[in-house]
């Protein structure tokens, strides 16, 4: 599936909040993050980190991949939604149940971690999603309403059913959020040391500002390197320029990464922490699809393979020859029809 990138917009009155602006700007503590993951692991085991010596041909350094489509809904945001519905749920703010607007993965997460903690969930999609996705968050026991034309229909959508049924509108960004994807960042920094480097997708943020987070606390030296795409660099622009810049919809196949406005407290808890952005294509990224399917006969959906996609840049490829280097592999969710038609491309 192509998609044309999706608004962020600010979160609806409904949406929880977690303090003053400062508190939700600065990056989860050692002692944050923890707590989360014993939150994340009553329901889900760790995720393995391997070394592939294949990758490590293909780009002349050592390579460990972090398998998030290893998680029970094949992406890192199942740890996310998983401490958000558990903060929600101890908090009384759960009001009759959850409800986000989505392209997928975060609508999966939404109704893994609803069922989990015993809640309904609820999840607007843009009509015409991806059937597999749809189906996916209907099998996590998910209501799914399907309306509009893009994701900014599904999403006021979203914000008026949640006012008109009692529900909580649960936002893509949201340090809750971070604190429970960020123990993906303790288990990757705690099992490979010395690490110098570490390649993220950026989608709205959750993913990279929870590697930083563990990154500042285990191990200060390895640099953090966010991946989005060339179709809508929006993070890339708005890191180098320091301030929110967004961009125009663009078509991709990266609808993990198909961000057009950014989320300012993201961009404030990367400010200063990630080294550098790189931007990707959507040949480099089936490219990367296929080495990875190839290499170590996994399945990375396009969001997923970004990182070994910049890893493979002329620029990053020099940057890192002989050193140590860690790909997040965010999820591995692709639609059938698309991944064919990357792994009948030809590098």
């Amino acid at each position: 599936m192509v998609t044309q990138g999706c608004d962020t917009i600010a979160p609806v009155s409904e949406a929880p909040t977690a303090g003053p602006a400062g508190e939700r700007a600065s990056l989860p503590a050692l002692t944050e993050i923890e707590a989360a993951a014993e939150v994340v692991y009553q329901t889900m085991l760790p995720t393995p980190q391997h070394r592939w010596p294949l990758l490590a041909e293909r780009t002349g350094c050592q390579v460990w991949v972090k398998h998030e489509n290893h998680t029970p809904i094949g992406s890192f945001k199942a740890r996310g939604g998983l401490y958000m519905a558990h903060r929600l749920l101890a908090e009384g703010k759960a009001g009759a149940g959850l409800l986000a607007a989505t392209r997928g993965n975060f609508g999966q997460a939404v109704a893994f971690s609803a069922a989990a903690q015993g809640l309904a969930a609820t999840v607007v999609v843009p009509r015409g999603n991806s059937r597999d996705k749809n189906a996916a968050m209907r099998s996590q026991g998910a209501r799914v309403v399907e309306h509009g034309a893009d994701f900014q229909e599904a999403y006021e959508r979203a914000a008026t059913m949640a006012a008109e049924e009692g529900l909580t509108f649960v936002p893509s960004f949201h340090r809750w959020l971070v604190q429970g994807v960020a123990s993906y960042g303790i288990e990757l920094f705690t099992a490979v040391a010395d690490l110098d480097a570490v390649y993220v997708p950026i989608g709205l943020g959750s993913g990279v500002c929870g590697v930083l987070a563990a990154r500042d606390a285990l191990s200060p030296t390895t640099e953090v390197i966010g991946v989005v795409s060339e179709a809508l660099p929006t993070y890339k622009l708005s890191f180098e320029a320091g301030e929110p810049r967004s961009t125009p919809a663009a078509p991709t196949i990266a609808d993990g990464m198909a961000t057009r406005v950014p989320d300012v407290d993201a961009l404030a808890m990367m400010a200063g922490r990630l080294a550098r952005v790189v931007a990707v294509t959507d040949g480099q990224i089936e490219a990367a699809m296929r080495a990875y399917f190839s290499d170590t006969h996994n399945v990375a959906e396009p969001a997923g393979a970004a990182p070994l996609a910049a890893l493979q840049t002329g620029d990053e490829t020099e940057r890192m020859r002989g050193k140590r280097v860690a790909l997040v592999m965010s999820g591995g969710n692709v639609d059938r029809e698309l991944y064919a038609r990357a792994l009948a491309g030809r590098d």
